[in-house]
């Protein structure tokens, strides 16, 4: 027989994250997930669900019926749109301009449809004229999927232009907002979105684990029109939905993370008291404070200021300085995280998070002391 091991409580430091998520968790957040656990179908819960869904809406700026947190990270928020509307042999035009946009090829290669990729460098925005260039080339296209805010590079799309442009050449549009919610200005209904995904950990400073999706009702029309079943049981929509709008009588589908949801109520919440272009205003206004610290510091930014994302900046490592060298140090001796670069960036640039919570002066004000002390 094994042994018991001996292990003590986990007892982490609290550390002072402004990386490219998680984000700082707000107070209130964590301790809303704290409460008392009841069952995923107890009425009050299911109460408390109805509230989430306005939440959502309201955050997404929509008032798509189809609108619910998955459960489980960005990652499968992704997925869920993929699987749910892609079918075998249809056309997709993917753009790509960092990891996110190549995760979105690969899912939709996983869904046997055919990817036509649009690329630009990293750091840039998705051309729009490129992307029409595309839609042009292939009238038989029936999506158009970008990612808003490319978290491995701090670059801002113009997500209006884009979803007017899919509209134009008869497409449904698949937008990962995982990093632009909460940050930047996103209208699902006004820009014609019709299907998107977030995920909890960034600008809603909420615990990891959670994927908020949204469908419009011409998603939601082709969803239902599918000639095959989607080949995920546990994010097919069909299924998920008959419990999150059941009334009274929502129909068991899976054990739901009922703490977790707790924590998103309360984010979605907070957001809401502060409003959202409030919440958009003051993430400009620290990306502002931030942009000063470190190109007093010398440091260069990844994006060109048009299109920078003022929640996830991206700034070049300075030629000699070992990358891995300066985030440990940061993390063991001041406690702050700030995160490494991914794909043609990795040991060449920084990406520093100002989301949610974390997007504030004092949060800064460490960042860029530490930094300075680091870099000496």
């Amino acid at each position: 027989m094994i042994a018991p091991p001996k292990i003590a409580a986990f007892m982490p430091p609290r550390r002072t994250l402004m990386g490219p998520g998680p984000s700082d968790v707000h107070p209130q957040v964590l301790a809303a997930q704290a409460r008392p656990t009841v069952g995923h179908l107890d009425p009050l819960f299911i109460g408390m669900m109805d509230e989430l869904k306005q939440l959502l809406q309201y955050a997404f700026q929509t008032r798509n019926e189809m609108t619910l947190a998955v459960s489980a990270p960005g990652s499968a928020g992704m997925e869920t749109c993929f699987v749910n509307l892609l079918e075998p042999g249809d056309t997709v035009i993917v753009c790509r301009n960092g990891v996110f946009g190549e995760r979105m090829r690969q899912n939709v290669e996983r869904c046997g449809a055919r990817a036509i990729t649009v690329d630009n460098g990293w750091g840039e925005p998705v051309d729009p004229a490129a992307v029409e260039a595309a839609l042009k080339a292939n009238p038989q296209a029936k999506y158009l999927a970008f990612v808003h805010a490319e978290t491995s590079t701090g670059a801002l799309s113009d997500a209006k232009t884009l979803c007017a442009l899919a509209q134009q050449y008869d497409c449904l549009s698949i937008v990962d907002a995982v990093t632009s919610l909460g940050g930047v200005e996103l209208r699902v209904d006004e820009w014609g979105i019709d299907a998107i995904y977030f995920g909890s950990q960034k600008c809603l400073s909420c615990v990891p684990g959670l994927s908020p999706v949204s469908f419009s009702a011409k998603a939601v029309e082709r969803i239902k029109a599918r000639t095959r079943p989607v080949q995920s049981w546990f994010l097919d929509q069909s299924l998920v939905m008959s419990y999150w709008s059941g009334g009274a009588k929502r129909s068991y589908h899976h054990t739901a993370p009922v703490n977790a949801l707790y924590a998103l109520h309360e984010s979605l919440r907070l957001l809401a008291s502060e409003g959202l272009e409030q919440s958009w205003q003051r993430h400009a206004d620290m990306h502002v404070l931030l942009k000063q610290g470190l190109t007093g510091l010398g440091l260069k930014f990844v994006v060109a200021e048009p299109y920078r994302l003022p929640q996830l900046n991206s700034v070049y490592i300075p030629q000699g300085v070992d990358d891995a060298a300066v985030r440990k140090q940061l993390l063991e001796q001041y406690n702050l995280e700030i995160g490494a670069g991914l794909g043609d960036l990795a040991g060449k640039a920084w990406r520093i998070g100002l989301m949610g919570y974390g997007a504030r002066r004092e949060n800064i004000a460490l960042c860029i002391k530490a930094l300075e002390d680091v870099l000496s």
